[in-house]
């Protein structure tokens, strides 16, 4: 077998430096630019350049309007100088719409052939008997090791990226393991298959109940340069589509010096932080008896630098009010993971309860493969179907004056500007507004073998008035939401890229085409 090596060059086959035609879309655009807002836009123009970037929005255009003008005459009309310009068009079909890309703000690119594997084992064993085993795998010096890892690396990691691009994720915040060739390896996949990614090498240095999988805290300090310092130099030309992020795993599994050494690497480097915090109950106590000069859980990581706006906080199930509070002030972003904490038997967070009475940003996560699904669509809906279920409890009603219900928009937004935010990408990416990314994917709820069904009624009709288009329109999103899956999700584009398009996939089950 020929030995895959991760590149040292600049010279790589990827997706993300391909060259962008000027583009039109016309059609229905939805997005949640607020908590609070689904808009969405008939007959609209979006005007993609070629650095991926919207520089024209024209909202509701009637050709009646302006002397029956088509769309692209009508934009040539006002840019002249664009002569060659694709054109898109579904604005005909009201049963096809453009949402923005999903942020999956936690998802464990190494842990995804464990799918669906330990129901219900509580976190602590499930990591010894399932995840640390699988992640071990990805690690070894020699060169049999080296090229065995590699390996395995190749057929995960492409697997992983290529499955949540079928589902419509353009950026996803990655754990892969403590190995760094393999890490360096998996930005390099995430630029070849045309992902905007935040790639974190897993830091532990003190895994007692599993101590074959560990580093020393000299070895993460060499493994974290290494990895800084090769994602520089793959990102193609100003762009940084994939950035290191600080990874520690969870605080039981680090050291203070590792802790310390994480907090100050953000600072100096000015890079994100992801890490899990009050996932499991027996995590929070074993956490209290490792860190006893730690009132709570958030301060062990407060302690250390390792709180900011920056930070992205995984599961938050168990916060105590003063957790809450610091985690507000700190202006850290959650991100939730309910089908993993109901997989798990982890327990259910108090989200709405984030959201409204502590003003905390709030982003989904998959948290492959503690959740079962990579797909952000499924993780919005049980987001809404946990926040009923604490509805029905009712000691909720005492001790929060907020409705512990998630709508489907606060769903939707947590997905994406919620994630846009939690990266701190929020200018960039996450809505359909001038002068951000064009990171978009097209739903066809009528799409070959869908699962989504619509009925010739509950379509919208140009004739009728705005307020029952926009009704209709919002019940369509709800079929999407709740029976959709990825088969809805036809076509994707990232940094104004195309990624996706399934109806060129032939008989080539899980391949992007190029």
């Amino acid at each position: 077998m020929t030995q895959i090596m991760p590149s040292n060059t600049r010279d790589i086959s990827i997706k993300a430096i391909a060259s962008i035609p000027y583009t039109l879309y016309y059609g229905t655009f939805i997005h949640t630019p607020a908590l609070d807002k689904l808009e969405i836009n008939f007959n609209t123009i979006v005007g993609v350049n070629s650095d991926g970037v919207i520089d024209y929005v024209y909202k509701d255009f009637d050709p009646s309007d302006h002397e029956g003008q088509s769309p692209i005459q009508f934009f040539q009309h006002l840019e002249s100088d664009i002569v060659d310009i694709k054109f898109i068009d579904v604005s005909q079909d009201y049963t096809k719409f453009f949402f923005p890309g999903f942020v999956d703000t936690h998802i464990h690119a190494s842990q995804f052939p464990n799918i669906g594997i330990g129901l219900d084992t509580p976190l602590l064993d499930w990591l010894n008997k399932y995840t640390f085993p699988l992640e071990s795998q990805f690690c070894g010096d020699d060169d049999h090791s080296q090229e065995k890892k590699l390996e395995i690396a190749r057929q995960v990691y492409t697997r992983v990226i290529q499955r949540t691009l079928m589902n419509g994720t353009t950026c996803a915040s990655y754990f892969t393991t403590i190995d760094p060739e393999t890490t360096n390896y998996f930005a390099e996949l995430l630029l070849k298959l045309g992902q905007r990614g935040f790639v974190g090498k897993v830091c532990m240095d003190c895994n007692e109940p599993y101590t074959v999988y560990e580093e020393s805290l000299e070895k993460c300090v060499d493994s974290m340069n290494k990895i800084i310092d090769h994602l520089d130099d793959i990102n193609p030309g100003s762009e940084s589509l994939v950035k290191p992020i600080i990874t520690p795993r969870f605080a039981p599994v680090c050291s203070r010096g590792m802790l310390t050494y994480l907090g100050e690497l953000s600072e100096s480097k000015h890079l994100p932080i992801q890490t899990h915090i009050s996932e499991n109950k027996s995590e929070v106590e074993l956490v209290a008896k490792l860190f006893p000069d730690c009132a709570n859980y958030s301060q062990v990581y407060n302690k250390h630098n390792l709180l900011n706006q920056s930070t992205i906080l995984a599961h938050c199930i168990h916060l105590s009010p003063e957790e809450c509070q610091l985690i507000a002030e700190k202006k850290c972003s959650v991100s939730h993971c309910p089908t993993s904490n109901t997989f798990i038997s982890s327990g259910e967070a108090p989200i709405r309860k984030y959201l409204y009475d502590y003003k905390i940003n709030v982003s989904l996560g998959t948290d492959v493969s503690g959740g079962f699904d990579s797909s952000i669509l499924h993780i919005i809906k049980h987001a809404i179907l946990v926040s009923h279920h604490l509805s029905m409890k009712p000691e909720q009603h005492t001790t929060s004056s907020t409705d512990c219900k998630l709508s489907m928009t606060e769903g939707l937004y947590m997905s994406t500007m919620g994630g846009a935010r939690a990266v701190g990408l929020q200018d960039q990416i996450g809505s359909f507004t001038k002068g951000k990314k064009f990171d978009c994917q097209l739903i066809d709820l009528t799409s070959n073998g869908a699962s989504t069904d619509v009925f010739p009624w509950q379509i919208p009709s140009s004739s009728e008035s705005t307020d029952i288009k926009y009704d209709k329109m919002v019940d369509l999103v709800g079929k999407w939401v709740f029976s959709g899956d990825d088969r809805n999700c036809v076509e994707v584009w990232c940094n104004g890229r195309q990624v996706v398009n399934k109806m060129k996939v032939v008989n080539e089950k899980m391949k992007v085409i190029e």
